[in-house]
């Protein structure tokens, strides 16, 4: 085979290097992994095992099996069974981990049994990205993606879900049924065939019957009036296409170098409650007095906006549209100016709407107005079909005004916000699959994402910064 590249004879006696560090570049990241495993301290951090037992047979130090699974989830190998393959055959792994060779069993168990010491793990990389500098302004954007659990749609089930179900069941026995009833008019052999063949499946439906009537008491049981079947903690949500059954994660990234200071996994589809909490955490990762966090309109909600003002945090987060108003060609509520001094509104006609008394709606303290010229103003068709076009003030309206001029101010807020965040979660998905979590539980599948996020950041720093800078850093 001329002019090609020749390769060596198989049966080349001196064909590997005398030692695997000469297969192991100065920049080869899986060095970055073995000196920052190696200077933790998985004690503090909460990890199992890290005392040998007196008796019995030796174990696998926690050190070894961290650093196997750091090394899996930045390689985009996750599974437990396939991690135990590439320690045998991988030459990385088996300079890393000392040419060990732990089963597949004893690497998930890891997993499992340590869902606090790798959680801490990542946030002390994050402790790490802070002493390095990499958090230049306390800024954050906030943003939340589902992704799909264990669990199939077939295997959750709602009311609407179960009710339709039963449904789709029963028309199927009605069907078969009618058939049964037409085959008495075949021939004796073909009838008795097919009668045999339609009673079969009218059993195999009628069994099935029963067995959703049993989850329908159950969820009449369940808190949320939802059950999940394969894994417990997953519940339905909706997203742009058809929906999945999954979990919500919740990021804060900060803007400058987009590394994940803060995350969180719930299995609540809605973000609305979740901008304090995520804001409380990044500020408390990032080690500042006040942080300033971007948010989309999926997370606007009073409580969780004067939450994060008495928190000494700064929120932007667009009012999202609950008025039909504007669509109808009316004046919305933006239309009212509101006088501070006099407590009153202004409405587009110039006349002023008083305060007429407060209540609570909705667990919020709101003041209501309205003038009594409505009915006599010439501009009413453009304002409300009612009597009376009637404001409500919430108790602490002042702090979402503020809020609001912060973001006339800042035009680019949501832009800022969206190449800041959603680089991140597009990663992550294509790192984790069609799949996305390979485990079941809460508690397991925030362990799960806490390795993901560990991945992310390892590599992002070993981006900006190169394997020998990151390495002195760590030493140092």
């Amino acid at each position: 085979m001329k002019r090609f590249v020749e390769g060596q004879s198989r049966t080349q006696g001196a064909l590997l290097p005398e030692s695997l560090d000469d297969f192991v570049a100065e920049a080869n990241p899986v060095r970055v992994i073995d000196v920052f495993v190696d200077e933790l301290d998985l004690r503090k951090l909460g990890f199992t095992g890290v005392d040998p037992a007196a008796t019995g047979r030796p174990a696998y130090h926690p050190a070894v099996l961290l650093k196997l699974y750091i090394y899996g989830y930045l390689n985009r190998i996750q599974s437990s069974r396939r991690l135990e393959r590439e320690a045998q055959r991988n030459l990385e792994l088996m300079w890393l981990l000392g040419r060990l060779t732990p089963d597949f069993k004893t690497i998930a168990n890891f997993r499992k049994d340590n869902p606090k010491g790798i959680r801490g793990v990542c946030r002390q990389f994050v402790v790490l990205c802070l002493e390095l500098g990499l958090f230049a302004e306390a800024v954050v954007a906030i943003d939340g993606s589902k992704f799909k659990a264990v669990n199939n749609r077939d295997r959750n089930f709602t009311s609407a879900k179960l009710q339709r179900r039963m449904q789709e069941i029963e028309a199927s026995i009605e069907r078969y049924l009618v058939e049964m009833d037409s085959a008495d008019r075949q021939e004796p052999a073909v009838a008795q065939a097919k009668k045999e063949r339609l009673a079969d499946k009218i059993t195999t439906l009628k069994a099935r019957m029963k067995e959703l009537e049993a989850i329908g008491v159950q969820l009449e049981n369940a808190p949320d009036k939802q059950i999940s079947l394969t894994d417990p903690d997953a519940r339905s949500m909706k997203t742009r296409g058809t929906g999945i059954v999954g979990y919500n994660v919740q990021t804060a990234v900060e803007t400058k170098n987009h590394l994940i200071v803060a995350h969180e996994v719930t299995n609540d589809g809605l973000d609305r409650d979740q901008l304090s909490t995520m804001g409380k955490q990044a500020r408390k990762a990032m080690q500042v007095d006040s942080l300033t966090a971007i948010a989309d309109r999926g997370y606007f909600k009073s409580e969780e906006i004067l939450a994060c003002h008495k928190a000494g945090i700064v929120p932007l987060v667009p009012k999202s549209a609950t008025s039909n108003a504007k669509a109808d060609g009316r004046f919305d509520r933006a239309d009212f100016v509101y006088d501070r001094e006099n407590d009153e509104y202004v409405c587009p006609a110039g006349e002023r709407l008083i305060w007429r008394f407060a209540r609570v709606e909705g667990g919020l303290m709101m003041n209501r107005y309205w003038s009594s010229s409505c009915p006599r103003c010439p501009i009413k068709s453009q304002c409300t079909p009612s009597d009376y076009r009637r404001v409500s003030r919430w108790a602490h309206e002042e702090e979402l005004e503020v809020m609001q001029a912060r973001l006339d101010k800042a035009p680019d807020s949501m832009r800022i916000r969206r190449r800041t965040v959603e680089h991140p979660f597009g990663t992550l998905k294509a790192w984790m699959g069609a799949t996305h979590f390979l485990t079941k539980g809460l508690e397991r599948v925030r362990t799960e994402m806490s390795l993901h996020v560990l991945a992310y950041n390892l590599k992002r720093v070993i981006k900006l910064m190169g394997n020998e800078a990151l390495l002195t850093a760590i030493r140092a």
